[in-house]
């Protein structure tokens, strides 16, 4: 993945030319950048460096780790076993990538069955025992990428795998988000090119983090089909929450509508799964929409919605609604009132059950 592809997708996100981009970094920094320079970024022909790599990041509006983080896919094993793992847990996983490919490793269905599996343990286990986990069926799965069904795989396990990692961070959470965008590709299946996407979309914009990058990923899903769907669904509130995010409460409404029709379509009646956007779910994801933009009688009846149909068995969700009603109360003034109020909520739920994006929702609280 070439940053020139980065490039691209962010500029055409904003609905930019190649010239525009050009003029916006000419007028910010008194430089004579030329429409043909960006064509060649683009196309891989020369790399930005240093100056214009902070250029791009500003006028991007993307953190310039993002920028300078980006690697083609064929590195990815390499990145499992570095990624701040123990040196006998990276011997682990080598040593099980060896033996997937001298074995054929697990079929397409057996796949499919620890995919159901992963997205039912994902509602409640911490992101650590998740990450562990993941990252050693990446090394099996990248053994036997010969079929395109298992493109597909590989994809889905690597947008689990990047919502392990904040998306604040700049760089892991979008590159594997990213990677996952180009293995769905390789897959030539369009609900699993959608569903990635549309994922990360809502991951990253749920956060509050690389806002841009939710745009970009939210705008290929709803290019490849307005076919509704979960991953479209999930696409739609992404972009919806980095709208309210930049303050266009119109769009940011707007959106929520739209969704709101595509989940009449679209959802789902399980009820335990990441793959699954139920009712209680829809609600989760408008609550702390409608607590962003200030609604707080809409934000409060999705939380109530959402209470009354969220399974006890997923109390971690819960936690996202009280700390959804601490950003009303922030909102409203109380400052300190809201962030003793979240403060209280993370300490009732159990440590282990807590989740990167729930102290992302309290910084933001805090902020």
């Amino acid at each position: 993945m070439d940053i020139g592809e980065l490039i691209r997708d962010l500029r055409e996100g904003r609905g930019w030319s190649q010239a525009k981009l050009a003029t916006e970094i000419n007028r910010q920094y008194g430089t004579t950048l030329t429409r043909e320079y960006v064509s060649r970024w683009e196309r891989g022909k020369v790399e930005p460096r240093g100056f214009y790599l902070a250029a791009l990041s500003r006028v991007l509006d993307v953190p310039l780790a993002v920028l300078e983080g980006e690697v083609d896919r064929r590195t990815f094993l390499t990145d499992v076993a570095g990624a701040s793992i123990a040196p006998v847990v990276a011997s682990d996983l080598l040593s099980a990538g060896f033996a997937a490919r001298l074995s054929g490793g697990p079929s397409a269905d057996d796949w499919e069955a620890k995919l159901a599996t992963y997205g039912t343990e994902y509602m409640s286990m911490g992101a650590a025992d998740i990450q562990r986990r993941v990252s050693r069926e990446l090394v099996i799965v990248q053994q036997q990428l010969e079929e395109p069904r298992l493109w597909s795989v590989a994809a889905r396990l690597m947008t689990l795998y990047a919502k392990t990692f904040p998306g604040s961070d700049g760089t892991k959470a979008v590159h594997w988000y990213r990677m996952a965008a180009k293995s769905a590709d390789e897959s030539g299946d369009a609900d699993a090119r959608v569903w990635v996407r549309g994922r990360a979309a809502i991951a990253l914009g749920y956060e509050g983090a690389s806002l841009p990058i939710a745009d970009v990923l939210a705008d290929q899903a709803l290019a490849v089909t307005d076919r509704p769907s979960l991953g479209l669904l999930n696409a739609v509130y992404g972009k919806a929450h980095a709208a309210a995010l930049r303050g266009d409460r119109a769009t940011a409404l707007a959106l929520d509508e739209r969704g709101r029709r595509m989940f009449d379509t679209a959802g789902s009646y399980e009820q335990t799964s990441d793959y699954a956007v139920p009712w209680w779910r829809l609600n989760v994801f408008r609550s702390l929409l409608l607590a962003r933009l200030g609604d707080e009688r809409g934000a409060a009846e999705a939380q109530e919605q959402a209470t009354a149909e969220l399974p006890p068995s997923l109390p971690r969700f819960a936690t996202h609604l009280e700390l959804h009603r601490g950003l009303m109360l922030a909102r409203s003034g109380d400052r300190a009132g809201a962030v003793a109020y979240a403060e209280a909520a993370m300490s009732a739920l159990p440590p282990e059950k807590h989740s990167l994006t729930l102290r992302m929702l309290v910084n933001e609280i805090k902020a």
